[in-house]
């Protein structure tokens, strides 16, 4: 990128220096013109000399090269050098738009485990994750990323697996229980048998799955090599037979005379208002796009948004905030502050993310002074004596040891039952919250004419089907694993229509191989994790699912002004063709006809920028 920006402000100092000095002697002229003609033009020659060797004959590259040498050889230097030097302009800001975004789905390996604690003897050994074999024991402490799949043989604690299966609620582990790569060891200290080496884990696995994904994902062409495809060798036949043709057939016709016209023809066809105009209009619906919070890696993924039919969208963190709170209180016997106040207190000892959901609905401060007996019951729940009460707070299976009856309907969330003075005195429902932007996404997609809304999520089937219920989805999916998604995805490849596009929205590691594979992937940017980042085209950086909806607006509006451009550019193009053909169009005309055209779409290109009102 910097050696043709470079390439680009030298010849474009150079073409003004050869325009305002306007030497008298035609040889230093041309040479002057020549010089600043390969600086910025050599690369599209080898390119098209490149392609004729591969027998692509006829794409933009030739066609920009035959015109502007065309432009050379009839001796109107200026205008063969202003349309490579345009040309290239438009290439990149063209490449810019793109790479300045996207980057390698290499580096979705940074989510790769840094390294292992092997247990050799009674010492702890810091290995690559790779050098770990099956069998071997390794110690996870806490706040560290699970670098293998294994059995935990010691320790108990919970895990953060939100980044493998998207569900919101830390799972809880204990001795015999499966732990998987990428998971976050939160609390606890465990000691864990690898089941599988690095290659065959979860983690190597995602990263295969992204890696296979991305490699099916076609990139469309671009619009000006298809149509180069048509228009440059009929252009280029055309001015063939205008140049020996009608000298042969035509009696007293000068072959100098034709030459010209055919040359003349030539510099016409230059589809320099194409060449700019369009890169411009979607590098403007791209900047547009950025002003409202959304980052669009590419004017193909821009494009594609526009025929978007199906929307599929990841739960945690994308419809819902990802965050555990308290949502319901149900007290019996006591007031539902007091349950709370008692829980709290219980509770306030543990890390346990659980009770940190119960401080943050408490939000007062603990008295300590009042706590005392208290007991942890690895997975099970918490007792102690809180203020002079026998308070227990935990799951079913707490319950069911103390032999206290419980509420058994059914509850969507994470249940704290409590127990007081061995008489049960309620339960606290935690769990994630919709984000409130979500139903006007839903809402804004269906007045876009999405044909579908669907969401598919790690989480169970009880959750999942309440938040699609609350939201208005169409359908809904649960209980998937990271490869369940792209199985799942590629069955819902066949509910839209040839032309149509499908686009995923996720925030989540677990994410990144749907996001891949699916025709447009959309990551959520100000919580999302990098890994989904990296493997999106679109990113919205608010992380408001609604700015969807303003995304495919402002695309639809992009690819409009892009077909005006082309209609426009064709139509001029076309009826100063015939003019050069039959003699009616002077050099200045054309060239006036060309330059005037590229102007008027550029100005058009402009308005893309406009989505205030998107």
């Amino acid at each position: 990128m910097k050696k043709r920006l470079r390439k680009i402000i030298i010849a474009a100092i150079l073409y003004i220096f050869a325009a305002v000095i306007n030497l008298n002697n035609e040889w230093l002229n041309f040479a002057l013109y020549l010089i600043t003609y390969i600086i910025v033009g050599g690369d599209v020659l080898k390119k098209a000399f490149k392609n004729i060797g591969k027998g692509k004959v006829f794409d933009e590259s030739f066609l920009m090269g035959l015109a502007t040498i065309g432009a050379f050889l009839i001796g109107e230097y200026p205008e063969g050098v202003a349309v490579m030097l345009f040309y290239q302009i438009g290439e990149y800001f063209q490449s810019y738009a793109v790479n300045k975004s996207r980057k390698s789905i290499a580096d979705l390996m940074d989510i790769r485990p840094d390294y292992a604690n092997v247990k050799r003897g009674e010492e702890l050994i810091k290995v690559d994750p790779d050098e770990v074999e099956v069998g071997d024991i390794i110690v996870i402490k806490a706040g560290e990323r699970v670098p293998l799949d294994g059995k935990v043989i010691d320790g108990n604690s919970m895990v953060d697996t939100s980044a493998l299966t998207g569900e919101s609620v830390p799972r809880e582990i204990g001795v015999g229980s499966e732990i998987l790569s990428g998971c976050i060891n939160i609390n606890g200290v465990i000691t864990v048998e690898v089941t599988k080496e690095y290659d065959e884990s979860t983690v190597s696995k995602i990263l295969d799955l992204v890696e296979n994904a991305s490699s099916k994902k076609s990139n469309s062409e671009k619009f000006i090599t298809k149509f180069a495809k048509y228009y440059t060798p009929i252009v280029v036949i055309v001015a063939v037979l205008l140049a020996f043709v009608p000298a042969l057939l035509i009696k007293g016709a000068s072959f100098s005379d034709w030459l010209y016209r055919a040359l003349s023809f030539l510099v016409v066809s230059c589809p320099c208002a194409l060449v700019i105009s369009i890169p411009l209009t979607f590098f403007g619906g791209i900047g547009g796009a950025s002003k409202r919070g959304v980052l669009v890696k590419g004017s193909n993924y821009l494009e594609a948004l526009a025929e978007t039919e199906i929307v599929v969208f990841d739960k945690t963190g994308t419809l819902t905030k990802g965050v555990f709170n308290v949502q319901e209180i149900h007290s019996e016997g006591i007031s539902k502050d007091e349950l709370l106040e008692l829980t709290v207190h219980a509770e306030s000892y543990s890390n346990h993310p659980i009770s940190q959901s119960l401080k943050r609905a408490y939000a007062k401060e603990i008295d300590n002074s009042i706590i005392s007996d208290i007991e942890e019951i690895p997975g099970h729940g918490v007792t102690a004596l809180v203020n002079g009460k026998r308070v227990a707070a935990g799951n079913i299976k707490l319950m069911k040891k103390m032999n206290i009856p419980y509420y058994e309907g059914e509850v969507i969330g994470t249940v704290v039952h409590v127990a007081v003075d061995d008489k049960y005195a309620g339960y606290i429902v935690i769990s994630d919250e919709i984000k409130e932007d979500s139903v006007k996404a839903i809402k804004e997609l269906k007045a876009s004419n999405i044909k579908e809304t669907i969401m598919l999520t790690g989480d169970s089937k009880s959750v999942a089907v309440k938040v699609a219920k609350d939201l208005g989805l169409d359908k809904v999916y649960s209980e998937l694993l990271p490869g369940d998604k792209v199985d799942k995805l590629e069955e819902l490849f066949s509910k839209k229509s040839e032309k149509g596009k499908l686009a995923f929205v996720g925030d989540g590691i677990n994410d990144a191989p749907v996001l891949a594979r699916a025709d447009i992937g959309i990551a959520m940017g100000a919580l999302g994790s990098d890994a989904a980042i990296e493997a999106a085209d679109i990113v919205i950086m608010t992380d408001e699912p609604s700015k969807i909806a303003t995304a495919i607006r402002i695309s639809k509006k992009t690819k409009n002004i892009a077909y005006q451009n082309i209609a426009f550019a064709i139509g001029i193009k076309v009826l100063v063709l015939i003019l050069s053909a039959f003699g009616l169009a002077t050099m200045w005309a054309a060239i006036f006809a060309d330059v005037g055209v590229t102007i008027l779409a550029i100005l058009n290109s402009f308005r893309a920028l406009n989505v205030k009102k998107l």
